[in-house]
């Protein structure tokens, strides 16, 4: 398995833009494994959801509440995944959290707070 480690989340008003980082640390056979990524959020007193998710080769599903708002991506080094969230709501407060897919294991990182708020 990896450690992900999750950063960028914070407080910013509506209509505005954050972008969280998850970097997947570990072996290199580990991470070479991993054939997807997977973004998480869990509001409180909600069920955690999928908000969106990346496969190795690079294609991409979205919740249909971030569709045109977010973006996910790969870092150069294919051990980070980025999550762009533009346009954002109060109702994208949450805490965030990276999830790395593998055939045999996966793995979640702590998660990073997003407050959406005037």
């Amino acid at each position: 398995q990896v450690q992900l480690v999750e950063s960028g989340g914070g407080l910013v008003q509506p209509g505005g833009s954050l972008r969280l980082s998850c970097a997947a640390s570990g072996t290199i056979f580990t991470i070479f494994t991993i054939n997807a990524m997977e973004w998480y959020r869990q509001a409180p007193g909600k069920e955690r959801e999928l908000v969106a998710a990346i496969t190795s080769g690079g294609s991409t599903n979205y919740a249909d509440s971030v569709k045109g708002r977010f973006t996910i991506s790969w870092g150069n080094a294919k051990n980070t995944v980025y999550l762009q969230m533009n346009s954002l709501k109060l109702e994208d407060t949450a805490v965030y959290y990276c999830k790395a897919n593998a055939p045999a294991w996966n793995s979640w990182g702590q998660g990073t707070q997003v407050t959406v708020s005037s």
